[in-house]
């Protein structure tokens, strides 16, 4: 049976209307929207079918261009402590242009989600032991970054510089 979480998409509690099914299941077991492994996604793209990537997807300018079609993306994040799905948001949004939702799912704590936002992650399915309140307010950690993220591609020394001049 497909579960559900709490779903933060822009700063706020949404209702989920897709459904994440793993390998064993297939897309006609729900109704509604299904994010699914990437193999079934494409073999059967469509506005209700949206890929999941496993954090060890090689992205290759080829896949990247299947992607950019996709309604949203799914990242997969098995251990916290596995950050290679930070990389595939911020090459899909720097790279390769992607405007669509990216979704990170699994084990996805309150204490990475203002890091996943900098590198292109606009929506988080929470493990279900995360307090919603404190995700919400997880999201404002920082008023400044020094480093450029995709949501202030310029560091902050030229932003000084600049309001300096």
């Amino acid at each position: 049976m497909p579960e559900q979480r709490t779903l933060i998409v822009g700063r706020h509690v949404v209702e989920d209307d897709w459904t994440l099914l793993l390998e064993d299941e297939a897309p006609h077991s729900v109704n509604g929207r299904a994010i699914v492994p990437l193999t079934q996604w494409q073999a059967a793209p469509g506005d209700d079918v949206a890929p999941l990537l496993a954090s060890d997807t090689e992205l290759t300018p080829e896949l990247a261009t299947q992607l950019l079609g996709a309604p949203l993306i799914a990242i997969d994040f098995p251990k916290f402590t596995d950050g290679r799905g930070y990389s595939l948001a911020r090459l899909l949004r720097e790279r390769y242009g992607y405007q669509g939702q990216i979704r990170a799912v699994g084990d996805v704590l309150i204490d990475q989600l203002y890091y996943m936002s900098r590198c292109g992650f606009d929506a988080f399915w929470l493990r279900e032991d995360q307090i919603v309140e404190d995700a919400l307010n997880a999201l404002d950690t920082f008023s400044l970054s020094y480093q450029p993220g995709t949501d202030t591609p310029e560091p902050l020394f030229r932003r000084r510089m600049r309001e300096s001049a």
